[in-house]
């Protein structure tokens, strides 16, 4: 039983690389994680319980932050000036 966990956990994340958007692959990842807690449960190996406890909680995290970029660059907005200034140079 315990194998297909890992097998199941194995295909959820490599098909997590199909998705268009990167929350989407985050939460994919985070369930192939649980998953992967879950054999690590089974087999009684707490470093895989304790890793992909992490793996999850990151990847769930990361899903409902803004996206780096998502929004207007800087450099793409126009500079403030003090149009009241009496230089002119």
């Amino acid at each position: 039983m315990s194998d297909y966990i890992g097998w199941l956990a194995t295909a959820t994340f490599a098909s997590s690389y199909f998705s268009k958007h990167p929350a989407t692959l985050r939460r994919i990842q985070a369930l192939a994680a649980l998953l992967w807690m879950s054999y690590g449960v089974l087999i009684h190996a707490v470093p895989i319980i304790v890793a992909n406890l992490i793996v999850a909680a990151l990847a769930i995290f990361s899903s409902f932050r803004p996206a780096q970029g998502a929004g207007p660059s800087a450099a793409s907005e126009p500079l403030a000036t003090d149009e009241g200034s009496s230089f002119s140079g």
